[in-house]
């Protein structure tokens, strides 16, 4: 009796300290390569096992996924592991029975099979890896739950209590592995979502560095209330703008305001100059690249196709766009998806394009120089941006509003003298909004008074006549009328009737006189 007591505890010591070297192997393992030989080396070493497989939930607790597989018993090259993987389908009940136990199972194939619970193709695959139609099924516990299964061949001779040990260490082993691998997903995703949040804020940061010309749409002629108009039916749409004007009309201010009373307004803009785009890095701006695709790819870029998602991208200088990234451009916008330069994933885009350009698309696409069907896909909702030399009723409430923003600045001045807003009104201004700005912001600059009294315009380029025309101005009869009864009583020193008054020098009753000046608000000090 002794003897037998004596012979279990030698045995359970054995038991311990093969469990303890087994568990020393697996503790350390991080990955999924070293964790396979590690298993594969401890089932051999501690039953002869050779003939197993391992399954495991996958991340999202959903299903199983196989994740170790020992290849050098099928007799299969490495490239077939995903086909047999793929045949062996156990079904969700079985599953359900291994999972809710805490000892091994042994499955029959044929009642299985019977059951109609496994495939045939499951069954032969089993089959020609363990060489029999039965299978033991070990649930993998770490902690109060099965994580997974460890597959063996039925006619092992193994000590069942060791086995459970061995298997809550591999359990332990794998629920690290799948630990570290959904720590590495979200890493990767953190990191993902923080180079993103990055190139916004970059992407931030350089629109606010832009000097924005405009606080607002200044305008109140019936061009720009056309443009106004234009601007409200479209915003509330998801249509492509072209935005159509000379240099320096404000495109882009329009752009903004179309975006901003769009549904897309909680997301920023983006906003792309085409024209300073470098040819060899426009794709890579526009939809981004993968770390290493190209010569200098040090790291992944997040494209502005992508930054734009959900919300506009501003097309500035669209004619400026070479042909070749017209057609990546046309493919974006009607399959709307794009793939980063070296990725393998297809991006979904949703976002609206607003396009902008000084130049007349429609000889440029007679010259060969603009994609028809790129122009016509972009063409969809024109707006016209009228010159400003075609407003110049505007140009009083610009030149205002320019004069406050740059007196802020520290200037004294805060108006302009008669002869500084006509020549303002006269001039041309090919380079519109923009150059009455800057011309604004230097005769701030320049003036040492409280009135902007010289402009300093191209002598060549200001009309004089309309100064000449504008300094000619006739009064009213009621002004005359006033001007040539305060000259009256001038020479009568104030004295309206009696001999020396006013109303004998203007041959009228004195009453008249007295209810005219009354009327025409003629005070003493007018005198």
């Amino acid at each position: 009796m002794n003897i037998m007591v004596n012979d279990e505890a030698l045995e359970r010591e054995d038991e311990k300290s093969k469990l303890l070297e087994f568990s020393n192997n697996i503790a350390g393992v991080r990955d999924k390569t070293t964790l396979t030989k590690t298993i594969i080396d401890g089932l051999n070493s501690l039953f002869s096992i050779d003939r197993y497989m391992l399954s495991a939930k996958t991340m999202d607790q959903n299903a199983e996924e196989y994740i170790l597989f020992d290849l050098k018993f099928t007799g299969n090259k490495t490239t077939d592991l995903a086909d047999h993987i793929s045949k062996f389908k156990i079904d969700p009940k079985i599953a359900k029975v291994i999972f809710d136990s805490t000892d091994p199972i042994m499955l029959d194939i044929e009642e299985l099979l019977h059951q109609d619970r496994i495939s045939e193709s499951s069954a032969a695959l089993w089959e020609s890896i363990s060489g029999t139609r039965t299978i033991l099924a070990v649930p993998l516990r770490a902690g109060i739950e099965n994580i997974g299964i460890l597959w063996l061949h039925p006619d092992m001779q193994v000590n069942e209590r060791l086995l459970k040990g061995v298997a809550s260490q591999i359990a332990l082993a794998v629920a690290n592995n799948i630990a570290n691998e959904k720590i590495s997903k979200h890493y990767i995703e953190i990191t993902e979502y923080k180079q993103r949040l990055e190139q916004e804020n970059l992407h931030l940061q350089e629109e606010m560095q832009i000097t924005n010309n405009y606080s607002e749409i200044i305008g109140n002629s019936g061009s720009m209330k056309d443009v106004f108009r234009l601007v409200s039916q479209v915003s509330e749409s998801q249509s492509s703008v072209l935005i159509l004007g000379e240099t320096g009309t404000g495109k882009e201010l329009v752009a903004r305001a179309i975006h901003n009373a769009s549904p897309r307004k909680d997301k920023l803009m983006v906003k792309v100059n085409c024209a300073a785009l470098p040819p060899n890095l426009i794709e890579s701006i526009l939809f981004g690249h993968e770390k290493g695709s190209f010569t200098g790819a040090i790291e992944r870029r997040v494209g502005k196709f992508e930054l734009a998602n959900r919300s506009t991208l501003f097309l500035d200088e669209i004619g400026e766009l070479p042909l070749e990234m017209q057609v990546k451009l046309l493919r974006v916008l009607q399959e709307k998806e794009f793939e980063r330069i070296g990725g393998k994933s297809v991006i979904k885009s949703d976002v609206r394009i607003i396009a902008a350009t000084n130049r007349n698309l429609l000889k440029e696409v007679e010259k060969g120089n603009f994609r028809s069907d790129l122009y016509f896909r972009l063409d969809v909702f024109p707006i016209t941006i009228p010159p400003l030399r075609e407003r110049k009723e505007d140009i009083p409430l610009l030149a205002c509003h320019f004069l406050r923003k740059y007196a802020i600045k520290g200037s004294r001045a805060s108006s302009f003298s008669n002869r500084a807003m006509k020549e303002l009104i006269a001039y041309n201004w090919p380079g519109n909004v923009r150059e009455l700005e800057h011309t604004i912001e230097r005769s701030v600059l320049l003036s040492n008074n409280s009135m902007v009294s010289s402009i300093g315009l191209p002598s060549e380029l200001v009309n004089e006549n309309v100064i000449m025309e504008s300094e000619i101005k006739l009064q009213t009869l009621e002004e005359n009328e006033r001007a040539h009864i305060i000259k009256a009583l001038k020479v009568c020193k104030g004295k309206v009737s009696g001999i020396g008054g006013a109303a004998i020098l203007l041959n009228l009753p004195s009453t008249t006189l007295h209810a005219r000046i009354k009327k025409l608000n003629i005070k003493k000090r007018h005198i």
